[in-house]
């Protein structure tokens, strides 16, 4: 089939992409319910933002690479991390549509490049929220010692992580890990409206959390922590800014829900800037507050605000710390999960996936099957593994998106300047282009490991795509119209 003009068709081959006209509308019966208000969408975001990063991370951070100059690290992540959520927000206001990356992938780099990146972004969501429970049963393991409540030693640990003093093979599963899954993803089937409500909620009580650490840790503020502020120079600062910039992100995953939301192309943008910028306010507040309380040599790299705490005699608020710690993290769980399933839900509905994992819920439509296929993948990485095996299936996926992204807005602004956007990325092109240079070079810092975990998902995706999707992909079917010309 042949466009106009003897121009090969954009709809043939691996590369066919999607109308961007076709978006605009869910067919009948299949589109989600539109629940989510701005102030919701926004508080999705912050929930996906601010997570361990700021409890424990930015402690790590200055400890052992940048020092007080952690701010500046942070400062750094957020600019490159703001690149690419310009980029991010003229397309959520183009493309009111769930599948965030992926949509956009598929919509104007074409079928394949869509594929992979959905497909990425499932293993990616889906062991973050493995990784992120594991770390909260670590708390909350802490929390139990703390009050001489001790578990059985089967369900207190993934196999081969028994500490010193253990016996070898004590350890056969991490039980509340895998049960934190499973109760993210039933809240998640209740509905959106419902859903939101308990995420609204937890960042709240997050945002007061923080709010407390730096009214109160202002007044113990001593200044000549200040004074060494680049311990180990210009560089550790940058190097920091590679280990946090996984701290400023959860604004992509908060994107997916577009079909979700009451106004897609007018709240989406403005959540997505809203929830970084507010994000990073409160991490440079906290990051001042902590270098500020205490020299980062004797900053503790993984309770580092509830040692802070306790070396100024505050020891009770500490506790607070542990648990509202505890509390707020679990927002980063629903957004990661809430992105997963709906990053899946649109690959079926393309056809890139079977049909049946696109099935909603007859009354609260949300897409329950999807949700409780990767909130069981979930549940089984976090009960089975160590954190740090974990861990290694994160990070490429998201950074790969990130490229797509800012590649994709760059080229639709060129190939159909006529479309109608609510919000438009500034600095065209230079802005985008930051987001793919920092993302790529963040990419150079990950592990031989990460990549041989990327390569062999790649290859299963790879097969996959060939041997189903390509053949059953709703778009290859349709014989669409061509696109306006371009």
């Amino acid at each position: 089939m042949s466009a106009p003009g003897g121009r090969p068709s954009s709809n043939t081959g691996v590369f066919r992409r999607k109308p961007i006209e076709q978006f605009e509308t869910p067919e009948a019966g299949t589109g989600l319910h539109r629940t989510l208000g701005l102030r919701q969408l926004t508080a999705i975001g912050v929930g996906g933002i601010i997570g361990a990063g700021i409890f424990s991370l930015a402690g790590a951070v200055a400890h052992e690479t940048a020092g007080p100059a952690v701010l500046i690290s942070f400062l750094i992540a957020g600019i490159a991390s703001a690149a690419a959520a310009f980029s991010y927000a003229e397309f959520a206001g183009l493309i009111p549509r769930a599948g965030s990356a992926y949509t956009y992938g598929y919509a104007v780099l074409g079928e394949l490049v869509g594929w992979f990146i959905g497909w990425d972004l499932l293993l990616e969501y889906t062991a973050i929220v493995a990784v992120v429970a594991i770390g909260i049963s670590g708390y909350f393991n802490d929390l139990l010692g703390f009050m001489d409540i001790k578990l059985p030693l089967w369900m207190s640990g993934a196999p081969g992580t028994e500490p010193e003093g253990v016996a070898s093979g004590s350890y056969k599963v991490n039980l509340f890990a895998l049960l934190l899954c499973l109760l993210i993803a039933y809240i998640l089937n209740q509905g959106m409206k419902s859903a939101a409500r308990f995420e609204t909620f937890l960042v709240y009580l997050k945002v007061a959390l923080v709010v407390l650490v730096v009214v109160v840790g202002a007044f113990h503020i001593n200044t000549g922590n200040y004074e060494n502020f680049f311990p180990f120079g210009l560089s550790g600062a940058f190097t920091g800014a590679a280990t946090v910039f996984f701290a400023v992100f959860g604004y992509d995953a908060m994107s997916t829900a577009a079909e979700e939301s009451t106004d897609s192309q007018k709240h989406m943008p403005k959540a997505i800037l809203y929830s970084l910028a507010i994000s990073m306010v409160l991490y440079v507040l906290a990051c001042l507050v902590l270098t500020g309380m205490v020299n980062f040599t004797e900053i503790d790299s993984e309770s580092a605000f509830s040692s802070a705490f306790r070396t100024v005699g505050l020891g009770w608020l500490g506790v607070i710390i542990a648990v509202g710690a505890i509390l707020g993290i679990l927002t980063v769980l629903f957004t990661f999960l809430m992105g997963a399933t709906r990053v899946g839900y649109s690959m079926s509905r393309d056809g890139l996936l079977p049909k049946w994992f696109s099935g909603t819920h007859p009354v609260r439509k949300v897409p329950s099957r999807m949700t409780w296929v990767l909130g069981g993948s979930a549940a089984i990485i976090a009960g089975l593994l160590p954190i740090g095996e974990a861990a290694e299936l994160t990070n490429i996926g998201i950074l790969l998106a990130f490229v797509v992204v800012c590649v994709a807005v760059i080229v639709l602004r060129y190939r159909r300047p006529d479309l109608p956007r609510t919000f438009r990325c500034p600095g065209m092109p230079v802005v985008p282009a930051i987001g793919v240079v920092f993302s790529i070079w963040l990419i150079t810092f990950l592990k031989p490991e990460t990549w041989l975990r990327f390569a062999v998902w790649f290859a299963i995706g790879l097969a996959v795509y060939f041997l189903y999707s390509r053949r059953n992909s709703v778009l290859g079917k349709q014989n669409t119209p061509d696109q306006p010309a371009e």
